[in-house]
């Protein structure tokens, strides 16, 4: 499949119109449906639904641009990795991760990184740990940083013991604000928000042992900025590793530790045996360097 086809594919989708999308690719109406149409006659199904003055995307075409965007992504990163020069560290690093309380100890790998590589940029993704994962698979992430438990049969990694705390959200005016610590007790009959993975649940599951069926799930949210909105509006208390929501002002939202405390891991990882950049080579010698 031509890339150039597909950039002018995500062109004419971003515009909904192709005669503005030939303006904009600077070529003639006529040349970019010719172009459209053989590459639906390659893919062999429609990717356009066509009206009189627009377009929209069919089911294939959905599914085309999300593939689309993902190729091109992988191919600027691709050429910018091969324009290296020997001799200079630069170029892009990409960093994958959740919100936890170790991302802190990331920005100490990317400082002290940065002081010494200063043309390296750094992109940083903020998703679940299943989209990292997938990211890392498909070559749009380099590095990835997990709360354990996580599937690390592919990967090498550096574990951060203890790094986060499991805690409790909560807005400052709630009874539970007067506590020092949560315990099981206080949380039975209240309208809870979990983590969305359910390896990251079970962990949850263990400390509540046989009361785990008593509790009442009123959300699962896969990122905690979300979940603390929530719970700034009463809806609900997250039950969740430290991670953004301690940011939160204080006025809004607090956060205090259960009882008996859980800690987890965070660990560093990328895929084994792949062929890095240099840049991305040497972020992983400061990763080490910083566990060390």
């Amino acid at each position: 499949m031509d890339i150039r086809l597909l950039r002018y594919f995500l062109m004419a989708a971003k515009e909904q119109n192709f005669t503005k999308a030939a303006e904009q690719l600077h070529i003639t109406q006529p040349t970019l449906s010719r172009q459209l149409a053989a590459l639906e006659e390659e893919v062999g199904t429609p990717l356009f639904l066509r009206g009189s003055r627009s377009m929209t995307l069919t089911e294939a075409g959905l599914l085309l641009k999300r593939r689309a965007l993902e190729i091109i992504d992988l191919e600027e990163k691709t050429l910018d990795e091969l324009r290296i020069k020997s001799d200079l560290t630069e170029g892009t690093v990409t960093i994958g991760c959740g919100e936890f309380a170790a991302v802190e100890a990331l920005a100490e790998i990317c400082r002290r990184y940065k002081e010494k590589y200063p043309l390296v940029q750094i992109a940083i993704h903020t998703a679940t740990a299943d989209t990292v994962y997938e990211m890392m698979n498909k070559g749009l992430a380099d590095i990835g940083l997990f709360l354990e438990p996580v599937n690390t049969e592919e990967l090498d990694y550096i574990r951060m013991t203890e790094s986060d705390h499991w805690v409790v959200g909560m807005r400052p005016d709630d009874p539970l604000a007067e506590k020092e610590y949560i315990t099981k007790a206080d949380l039975i009959g209240l309208p809870l928000i979990l983590p969305e993975r359910l390896s990251v649940q079970s962990e949850l599951a263990n400390w509540f042992g046989k009361d785990f069926k008593r509790i009442h799930i009123s959300f699962v949210s896969n990122l905690g900025t979300n979940a603390g909105v929530m719970a700034a509006h009463g809806l609900g208390y997250p039950v969740s590793v430290e991670g953004a929501v301690r940011y939160w002002r204080k006025d809004l939202l607090i956060q205090k530790p259960l009882f008996p405390k859980i800690t987890a891991n965070t660990i560093f990882a990328w895929r084994r045996n792949i062929p890095y950049s240099l840049a991305v080579n040497r972020f992983i010698e400061e990763i080490n360097a910083f566990k060390a």
